[in-house]
C-alpha cells in the first residue's frame, strides 16, 4: 500500500506534524513496497507514461527520499515517459540492512527493482548522490542502462582540502553513529532538518519524509560519497548522456559538473540557473531543463 500518498499518512518512523500546521502532501504517483529477493524491502513509485515510451529511473540525492527529491518532476516527466523512482537503502522507506552503506549496493538495488517489475531497459536519471549511483548502475548493469541523465553531480565529491576534511570527519561520525541510541540520532537529525524543511506548504510533510530514513545510514552514505570516484572509468560510458548543470550550486561546484560532462563522449550540457536544491525550491526553472535533457537522451536511443 502507498502510505505516503495521503496528506494524513504517517508511519512508525514519521515525525509528528508541526504544532498547529496540517500535514499536506504534494500530488504523488502510485507507490508501493517492493520485495527484492535476497536484498530486502524497498519503496518505489511508478508512473505510467505514453505507450511504448522509454522508462526513466529516478535516483535521488543524499539525505532525501525519492518523493522529497522528485515530487515536482513526477508529473511533467510522466507526460512523456514512464517513470520509476526508488528510495535508496537507509533513506526514506528504502532497504534496511545491518551492512555498511555502499553506493554499489544502491545501484544493485535499483537493478533488482527493475527486474522485479519486468523492466529491462531504463534511462537512469541521477541527482547529486544519485549521480554516482547512476554511474555505477551503468558500470555494473550495462544491459539495463540505455541512457544517462546526470543532475547536480560529479565524478567525485572531495577535491578541495575542506571537502576532504568534511568527509573524513563524516567517516568518523558514521562509526560513532552506530553506537548512539536511535532516539538521540533522530533528535539530532531533526534539529538539522527542521531548518531546511520547516517552511512552506509541504514543510511538515517534508519533515515526515526526512524522518523515515535511518540517521546512522545517512551519515554512512555521506562518508561513502566522500570516498567515491569514477574518474578511472567514466570516460568509457557509451550510451547517450546529458548533464544538467546547476549553475549556482555551492555544494557540487558547476565546474566539477562540467568536468563530468567533458569526460563522457558525446555528453550534452543543459545549464539551469539554480542551486543544489533547485529540483524542489527552483522547480519552475529546473523542470523544463530536466525535460529537455531527458528528451535529448531519449531522442538519441538507437532503437527509438
Amino acid at each position: 500500500t502507498d502510505a505516503g500518498a495521503s496528506p494524513s499518512a504517517t508511519s512508525s518512523s514519521a515525525a509528528p506534524p508541526a504544532a498547529g500546521r496540517p500535514v499536506v502532501a504534494p500530488p504523488l504517483p502510485p507507490g508501493h513496497t517492493l520485495e527484492l529477493p535476497g536484498r530486502g524491502t524497498t519503496f518505489v513509485r511508478h508512473a505510467e507514461g505514453p505507450p511504448g515510451a522509454p522508462t526513466l529511473l529516478l535516483l535521488h540525492g543524499w539525505t532525501a527520499s525519492a518523493d522529497l527529491n522528485w515530487f515536482p518532476e513526477y508529473g511533467p516527466l510522466s507526460e512523456h515517459w514512464n517513470v520509476l523512482a526508488i528510495d535508496h537503502r537507509g533513506h526514506g522507506r528504502g532497504i534496511r540492512s545491518e551492512d555498511r552503506f555502499r553506493l554499489a549496493d544502491c545501484a544493485d538495488d535499483a537493478a533488482a527493482a527493475c527486474a522485479a517489475l519486468g523492466i529491462d531497459r531504463v534511462v537512469a536519471v541521477g541527482y547529486s548522490m544519485g549521480g554516482p549511483i547512476a554511474q555505477l548502475l551503468w558500470h555494473r548493469h550495462r544491459d539495463l542502462v540505455e541512457g544517462l541523465v546526470f543532475c547536480a553531480t560529479s565524478r567525485n565529491f572531495r577535491g578541495k582540502p575542506g571537502e576532504k576534511l568534511t568527509f573524513r570527519a563524516m567517516g568518523g561520525l558514521s562509526v560513532l553513529a552506530r553506537g548512539t541510541p536511535d532516539s538521540w540520532r533522530r533528535r539530532a537529525a531533526l534539529r538539522v532538518l527542521a531548518g531546511r524543511t520547516g517552511e512552506g506548504t509541504y514543510g511538515p510533510w517534508a519533515l515526515q519524509e526526512y524522518r523515515r530514513g535511518e540517521p546512522h545510514t545517512v551519515i554512512e552514505a555521506g562518508a561513502a560519497l566522500g570516498r567515491y570516484s569514477s574518474h578511472e572509468w567514466v570516460h568509457e560510458i557509451d550510451v547517450p548522456t546529458a548533464v544538467v548543470v546547476t549553475e549556482l550550486d555551492q555544494i557540487v561546484p558547476p565546474h566539477r559538473q562540467r568536468k563530468l560532462a567533458a569526460a563522457i563522449p558525446g555528453a550534452t550540457v543543459h545549464p539551469v540557473q539554480g542551486d543544489h536544491v533547485c529540483c524542489v525550491q527552483g522547480a519552475d526553472r529546473f523542470v523544463p531543463v530536466l525535460v529537455d535533457a531527458c528528451a535529448d537522451v531519449t531522442a538519441r536511443l538507437p532503437h527509438r
